[in-house]
Formats: C-alpha cells, sequence, structure tokens
C-alpha cells in the first residue's frame, strides 16, 4: 500500500509538470516535459540516494567501527520489520540525522558526529527509530520526487516568462500563473507532504520503541542546540526536508520562515505527549 501511494504521487506530480509544460509550450513544452520529468523521476529514484550522502561526505560505518550505533539500529530494524539499512556517519559537529534510499533493499541511514555526542544512548534510539520509519513508509522517495519536480516547476516557470513568446502574444492570466502561481503551488504541495511525514515518522518511532519520551527528549535538545545558529556544513535547502530537524531553523526570522519543511518542534512534541498518553492507556 505504502509502495503504491508513492507511485501515485510520483505519477501526479509528473503530470502536473507536464501540464505546466503544455500551458507554456503547447504539445511541443508538454513532450518537453514529458521527457525531463521522466529523466529526473529516473534519476531522483536510482541515484539521489548516493548525490546526497556524497554531498554531505558520508562515511560508512558497520558493526566493527561502531558497534553501539550497530547494535542499537539492529535491534530497532527487527522491532520495526525491516532489513537492516546501511549506516553512515557524516563528520560535522552539528547534530542531525537523515534517512534515505529508495526502498527497504537500498535504505541508509546517516548521523552526524555532533548527534552521537549531543544524545545518550536512548534519545539517539529515538531518532534512529524516526528514520526507520520513514524508510517504512518510503517517505525518503517521497520527498525527494516532491522536491525535485517543485524545483523543476520553478525553473519551467523562469524558462516560460523568458521564452513563452512575444510580449503581446502573452495572456496575463497565463503570465500570472507562470510567475507566482505553479511554483507556489508546487512548494505548498513540497511542504505540506514533509511536514505531514514528520508527523507520521514521529509516531511510528514512538510505537518503534515504545517510549515516545526518547523522541521528545532528543527533539528538545537537537532544537535547543538548533537555536544557536549553527547549520551544518553544505546544508542544501533542497534537502532540508530530509533531517530529523531542518539544517536552517536556527537561522530566525525570514529565512526559517522560507525553508520551513518540517512542523515547530514543540508541535511534534505536543503530538508525542499524546501517543505517550494513548500508550499508557493500552
Amino acid at each position: 500500500m505504502e509502495k503504491f501511494k508513492t507511485y501515485f504521487l510520483m505519477i501526479g506530480l509528473t503530470l502536473l509538470f507536464i501540464w505546466f509544460g503544455g500551458l507554456i509550450g503547447g504539445k511541443g513544452g508538454m513532450i518537453l516535459a514529458f521527457l525531463i520529468a521522466a529523466g529526473m523521476n529516473f534519476y531522483a529514484y536510482y541515484y539521489s540516494d548516493k548525490q546526497v550522502l556524497a554531498h554531505y561526505h558520508a562515511i560508512p560505518l558497520d558493526e566493527s567501527n561502531a558497534p553501539q550505533v550497530y547494535r542499537i539500529v539492529e535491534d530497532l530494524t527487527r522491532k520495526a520489520g525491516l532489513p537492516m539499512p546501511k549506516l553512515y556517519i557524516i563528520p560535522d559537529p552539528v547534530p542531525n540525522a537523515f534517512a534515505t534510499g529508495r526502498d527497504y533493499e537500498h535504505a541508509a541511514v546517516a548521523v552526524t558526529e555532533g548527534l552521537l555526542d549531543l544524545l545518550n544512548e536512548e534519545e539517539v534510539a529515538g531518532v534512529i527509530a524516526h528514520e526507520l520509519s520513514h524508510i517504512k513508509h518510503y517517505d525518503m522517495l517521497i520527498g525527494t520526487v516532491a522536491a525535485t519536480i517543485a524545483g523543476a516547476i520553478s525553473m519551467l516557470a523562469n524558462f516560460g516568462m523568458f521564452f513563452g513568446g512575444r510580449d503581446e502574444e502573452r495572456n496575463p492570466i497565463v503570465t500570472i500563473a507562470l510567475m507566482i502561481i505553479m511554483p507556489l503551488a508546487a512548494t505548498i504541495i513540497q511542504m505540506t507532504i514533509s511536514r505531514s511525514r514528520e508527523f507520521e515518522a514521529d509516531k511510528g518511532a514512538a510505537l518503534i520503541t515504545g517510549h515516545p519520551e526518547w523522541l521528545q527528549s532528543a527533539l528538545s535538545k537537537l532544537d535547543n542546540y538548533a537555536r544557536r545558529g549553527a547549520v551544518i556544513h553544505d546544508a542544501d535547502p533542497s534537502t532540508a526536508h530530509m533531517f530529523i530537524v531542518n539544517p536552517f531553523s536556527g537561522l530566525g526570522g525570514q529565512v526559517a520562515n522560507l525553508f520551513r519543511t518540517h512542523p515547530t518542534t514543540e508541535e511534534r512534541i505536543e503530538r508525542l505527549e499524546e501517543i505517550k498518553y494513548q500508550l499508557r492507556r493500552a
């Protein structure tokens, strides 16, 4: 069912992109948009995980060089009913983590050195369980495709504004759509998908560990650290949705709102408190 929803979303976003191509360039624009979308989806499906891991200089971990982390992940994957993902560490003092990969057999979890230094073992387990929940629901692929299509629509809008014909031929309504409506709609779709998936991953982590307070404590520490304004090295807005906390969340003001791909930490902790109450009643 999760795989079906993933493919349905990929097809839906691709069709939106193709329609927008037709709005700009007619049949020729639709064909060009289809070819671009097909190429982007193919690349996102097979190579986006390798690209993001390389971008953040992730180093592979195994049982020999990180036995404690390996044991935590091994225990949680068994509880989640998942195969063991590949593990990576990012040599960066800013605490954060993300999951990537197209399916269960090609999944990876990456944590920064700062996360392992900041959190205790239970809090690390809460974070890892959150990332495993993303893997279980194919969130990594959904987020990557949504971000790719959203970026492509914005690019197509800019292209259409410059090459969409002579000024006297342009329809004002089409022009407004090119400038504002479509890129904004694509961005809203991407942000909405990302925020809802974070809530679900938090819930999944609470159910996997049976201890929502582990993730609550981890999120509180990560948020407090982020408020110092520290940003992970090479942080990129296009991958911000992947991390357990937005790498730009500590910048504040307009910048934080511009890159907000996550619910607020307060909202997440509050929802985990509700889950904790439900688990106690059960």
